[in-house]
């Protein structure tokens, strides 16, 4: 289970250690570009327009746009994942809804012997722990490890249904923070290709649109990734806490099989 939060903390350090010498060389082409810009403003007597540039503030829409098609996959992975989150989230919920009386009628019909009756009252209930019941009264009569075996073999089943789309959600994890480092390290790319061509003519706002791009890709791929991770864990501990359950009924079944006969 925390496979997903090693990966994560792998991708990371790798980030952040790119990021470091990424940036590092970026500040130096920057100071260097500021240098030849004050230059040039000392000689053309635009020294004031240096000092006070103008700033212009950006959306958050905006902003997303300047990340460039690498956002497009972060948006559909962050879609999927708030989709499976709040699905499953609903799903594990029913699933992990108890009847307090569910055991004790249970044990009455079978020491009545309504086995018919028993078995509707799993049919009714519709929870992965009735179901396990209903799985161990349809094989009374054989071998205790025949019904136990029959008890798990449900219970398994159970487990994998109620994990349906974690696999997305911990693939996410892992993959968003990589796809949003492909973005930062494409846009570097392009920021020192451009910076290259523009040749004598380079300037600050040569740079301006790749590192636009390196550093928002970054952040979404990361904010991404970390909530993917959280919602993964949050319905693992919640699917535990179903598998607990199921555990705990299956118990009280077969010490409800094993009682001696009165």
């Amino acid at each position: 289970m925390s496979a997903p939060a090693t990966i994560l903390a792998q991708v990371a350090a790798s980030v952040s250690d790119s990021l470091t010498n990424i940036m590092s060389d970026s500040i130096d082409a920057v100071n260097t570009m500021t240098s030849l810009g004050i230059q040039v403003a000392d000689s053309s007597g635009n020294l004031d327009n240096l000092d006070n540039p103008a700033i212009k503030d950006l959306s958050v829409w905006e902003l997303c746009m300047e990340g460039g098609w690498v956002m497009i996959p972060l948006a559909l992975l962050a879609i999927v994942a708030i989709y499976i989150f709040f699905e499953r989230s609903i799903m594990i919920k029913r699933a992990a809804y108890e009847d307090t009386t569910f055991m004790q009628r249970i044990k009455d019909y079978i020491h009545e012997g309504e086995i018919e009756s028993a078995r509707n009252l799993c049919f009714k209930t519709d929870t992965p722990y009735a179901r396990l019941i209903d799985k161990g009264i349809s094989r009374i009569g054989r071998q205790m490890n025949d019904v136990l075996v029959a008890i798990e073999n449900t219970g398994n089943i159970e487990v994998a249904n109620l994990g349906k789309g974690l696999t997305w959600l911990a693939t996410t994890a892992a993959g968003a923070p990589m796809i949003g480092f492909l973005g930062t390290v494409m846009g570097m790319v392009k920021a020192f290709y451009n910076l290259a061509s523009a040749g004598s003519n380079a300037n600050i706002d040569v740079l301006a649109g790749g590192i636009y791009e390196a550093l928002v890709t970054t952040v979404a791929g990361l904010m991404v990734g970390i909530l993917a991770l959280f919602a993964y864990n949050y319905l693992v501990s919640k699917i535990n806490g179903v598998m607990n359950n199921m555990e705990a009924k299956t118990m009280e079944f077969m010490d409800l099989l094993n009682e001696p006969a009165k």
